[in-house]
């Protein structure tokens, strides 16, 4: 059976309703880097995913061709996920979309490595005829952060940070948002398939202890 992240590893993938602390390791992912509104057609949010999946899905078929990466085991592709800025904000504030900075990424099995990324970007782009210069090989050390499950459309999870917030504060913790520790989403659910109040999305806030 392959191996599944979501599964394996459910203190990060499937947290509780409520807000609860973890600390997470670093991992490696393949990154988009992009701006603007997520939801604008032909937009680069949109591309991104499209270059994700095609690169994940590239290295999780390269047991069926010549490029045998050592370790390999088969797995189901873990989730989509996304770090989201906006310039002179701590906090997403979700009526600017258009501001929006984001990082699109997929994790990637510990066993795949940037040259093996490198191998899957120049293999996609010979295959699809396109240029997926873009996607790059991201190692990321969030640390301890507050999380919670968000059940629900995505313009509604203000309501779901008040909530994790105020049990950060009561729990001794202070929001490290900065430039490299980041605002995180996990998306658990396909919104194209999905009623939108029943969305699956972890969100996930960097913290520090108050001193």
């Amino acid at each position: 059976m392959a191996f599944d992240y979501k599964k394996e590893y459910k203190e990060f993938y499937m947290p509780p309703k409520k807000p609860t602390i973890v600390t997470v390791p670093p991992m490696n992912y393949i990154a988009v880097r992009g701006k603007g509104n997520p939801n604008i057609e032909g937009g680069e949010y949109k591309a991104s995913i499209e270059f994700l999946y095609a690169i994940a899905f590239t290295i999780k078929m390269s047991k069926k061709g010549r490029h045998k990466i050592d370790g390999y085991f088969d797995y189901v592709v873990p989730p989509l996920e996304g770090f989201w800025r906006q310039d002179d904000a701590v906090e997403i504030d979700y009526s600017r979309k258009e501001d929006f900075q984001f990082i699109s990424v997929i994790r990637l099995p510990d066993f795949v490595t940037k040259e093996d990324v490198e191998w899957a970007i120049d293999e996609a782009g010979q295959k699809k005829k396109m240029d997926f210069s873009k996607v790059e090989f991201l190692t990321y050390d969030e640390g301890t952060c507050v999380q919670c499950m968000h059940i629900g459309v995505y313009d509604d999870e203000p309501k779901t940070v008040k909530m994790m917030h105020e049990f950060m504060e009561a729990q001794g913790y202070a929001l490290d948002i900065t430039d490299e520790r980041l605002h995180h989403e996990i998306y658990l659910s396909d919104a194209r398939r999905v009623a939108p109040e029943k969305l699956k999305t972890v969100i996930r806030h960097p913290v520090v202890l108050q001193i």
